[in-house]
């Protein structure tokens, strides 16, 4: 039975490498360049469109990834955009789900987005025409810090990083959705989680070592796409080139997670920030998000292998029989278990249930439902922000996310 598992782990990390993790890091590296080049100027604007706000939310929540999402959130407590809003971009967004599913099956992330869409527009113009956004706001500014406390506050903190890092000086440091001194500023970029200390190994190693992992994924990416074309990877001029490069790609994915200390949170809302002041910080910082997905995506490849060996008692076939019947009598409970699962903040278990869609362990309503419910990371800056308005969104995102994927699953059921 050891070695069993130790070839299922060898051919997952080969697999999950190869096919999923240097399509990834190509999808995330395009649309983080995007956003650098765009600077955030979609998210500026989204205050001059008050009527549209809830549309335009959704489309920052498509996003692949969690960065438009992320910077919508500050927007609320300022009053910036509704509460509708909000609750328009969390349902939108899949986090860093999106990229397994734009890598693997990108028909399947196409139906999801649009489907996600429509559900995010009406929900969040339904949620504006209640007062809960107001209430929030209300008690928001009720609790707040004092300005006055802000400033001295803020007078004592060290702002030498941002600057050391871009090369940007700190007073010309662009903020999305706040100022600088604010009580949001002193929540996001001095009372969270937010960039690697300068001193560390981790910083060293992380802000050294993320050109050689770009090399690891552009290797990777090549033998992908001839592995799409059929071609036997192992058969090559170089032999078991595959299951050499997965492995190494592999261990490099966890060892970068490792060092980055990113484990359920991939990006921070001052590492956002940064990636949009320099270039540099967007190959570094999507290198480790790269790293994050792969090493998630990994560990989903290697307990779906074994879970289905030793349902099987030791036959992998036997295994995947087992969970052909178990879908077939209760693939209601996957869409509940989906939607719990989106419950939970952060992209890590994200990453799992959509990567077991992606091996045909759950439905399609499922993975709807699950898209539906999760935030990815955008969800932390509105918890460090007000704990009240992330709960509140939590449960009104869970309501629709509940109910559509009972519908899809019906659907599924009698159509398809």
């Amino acid at each position: 039975m050891l070695k069993e598992i130790l070839d299922l782990l060898i051919l997952s990390a080969e697999n999950s490498f190869i096919q999923v993790t240097a399509f990834v890091g190509a999808v995330l590296l395009l649309f983080g360049y995007v956003d650098y080049i765009l600077s955030g100027r979609l998210v500026k604007k989204i205050g001059e469109a008050k009527k549209v706000q809830p549309i335009i939310g959704a489309l920052l929540g498509l996003t692949p990834g969690c960065g438009g999402a992320i910077f919508v959130m500050p927007l609320f407590p300022r009053g910036i955009v509704s509460f509708g809003t909000v609750i328009a971009t969390l349902l939108a967004t899949m986090g860093d789900s999106a990229f397994v599913l734009i890598s693997v099956m990108p028909k399947q992330w196409l139906l999801v987005s649009v489907f996600s869409f429509i559900v995010a527009v009406i929900v969040g113009y339904l949620v504006d025409l209640t007062p809960l956004g107001d209430w929030l706001l209300e008690k928001y500014h009720k609790t707040r810090q004092k300005k006055v406390s802000a400033d001295r506050a803020h007078d004592e903190l060290d702002h030498s990083l941002f600057a050391s890092e871009t090369g940007i000086a700190h007073d010309d440091w662009a903020h999305i959705g706040h100022e600088e001194g604010d009580e949001i500023d002193l929540a996001l970029h001095h009372s969270t989680k937010g960039h690697q200390d300068v001193n560390t190994l981790g910083y060293k190693v992380t802000h050294r070592g993320y050109m050689a992992y770009w090399i690891i994924i552009s290797i990777g990416l090549v033998l992908g796409i001839l592995d799409l074309f059929q071609v036997d990877l192992n058969e090559l001029f170089i032999p078991n080139l595959g299951l050499i490069l997965g492995v190494v790609g592999a261990a490099t994915s966890v060892f970068l997670m490792i060092m980055g200390k990113k484990f359920i949170v991939s990006d921070t809302h001052e590492e956002s920030e940064m990636k949009l002041a320099s270039l540099k910080e967007t190959f570094i910082h999507n290198a480790q998000e790269t790293a994050f997905v792969g090493t998630w995506v990994f560990a989903a490849y290697f307990a779906y292998e074994i879970f289905v060996l030793l349902l099987g008692s030791g036959s992998y076939l036997a295994g995947e029989m087992a969970i052909t019947n178990f879908l077939t009598q209760t693939g209601l409970m996957a869409v509940i278990i989906g939607v719990l699962i989106g419950i939970i903040p952060g992209c890590g278990p994200q990453i799992i249930f959509v990567t077991l869609y992606t091996r045909g362990l759950v439905p399609f309503a499922a993975l709807l439902a699950n898209a539906l419910s999760q935030d990815g990371d955008a969800l932390f800056p509105l918890i460090a922000i007000d704990k009240r308005s992330a709960l509140w969104a939590t449960i009104v995102n869970t309501i629709p996310a509940f109910l559509v994927g009972l519908l899809a699953y019906w659907l599924e059921m009698n159509f398809f």
